[in-house]
């Protein structure tokens, strides 16, 4: 953890070391930065990011195949009035917003400063931990099946896990379950890649 920091890991559970905990949190407590005026900005997509909260970042191995790690993220949400549709339960919109936020960075970057995902956070995990470049990339395919709706005051935890990482592509699942109801939300599978290094003229 950076010296003089204020942000605080030991309320995230789970077995990653602090740094890992302490970039992740530092990624959704950033603000945006326009790319044309250089300014900081809050979209809607860092207002939602800003309601989540980290609760465990772990390294794990496989059940399938002990021999192999996952990296593990949970976050958790309280569904608001702003998350809802004409109808009363959460926007499918919204939801799947937050899923892409926990699955995949629409911004192209090496560093946390354009992302604000928590998805491929698993994949920075399993990657920071293992000793490799941890590395957030571009989606490639998002697939999402919706279960049942979330209601305004419902608690969601959304649970995500690396499947595969190879040295260009990446693929994971995400789960969203509704706390409050003991229930399957969402469930999610994603491929993710790394960009290609900017070409130099």
């Amino acid at each position: 953890m950076k010296p003089g920091s204020d942000i605080d890991t030991s309320q995230v559970e789970g077995n990653a070391s602090p740094e890992v905990k302490h970039t992740l949190l530092s990624a959704l407590q950033l603000s945006h930065v326009s790319r044309s005026t250089g300014k900081p900005f809050r979209g809607f997509e860092t207002e939602f990011a800003s309601r989540l909260q980290l609760t465990e970042v772990s390294l794990l191995s496989k059940t399938e195949e002990p021999e192999k790690f996952e990296g593990r993220v949970v976050v958790q949400v309280i569904v608001d009035e702003e998350m809802r549709n004409e109808v009363g339960t959460m926007h499918g919109g919204c939801l799947a917003m937050i899923i892409e936020m926990h699955v995949s960075s629409t911004h192209v970057c090496l560093a946390l400063i354009w992302m604000r995902s928590c998805s491929p956070m698993p994949i920075y995990v399993l990657r920071a931990s293992t000793g490799a470049f941890g590395v957030f990339g571009v989606q490639q395919s998002l697939n999402i099946m919706f279960h049942s709706p979330a209601m305004p005051g419902d608690k969601l935890r959304i649970v995500s896990t690396t499947l595969a990482l190879g040295s260009r592509t990446r693929s994971g699942r995400c789960e969203v379950w509704n706390v409050t109801r003991h229930r399957l939300v969402a469930s999610a599978a994603y491929i993710n890649m790394v960009p290609s290094e900017p070409s130099k003229l």
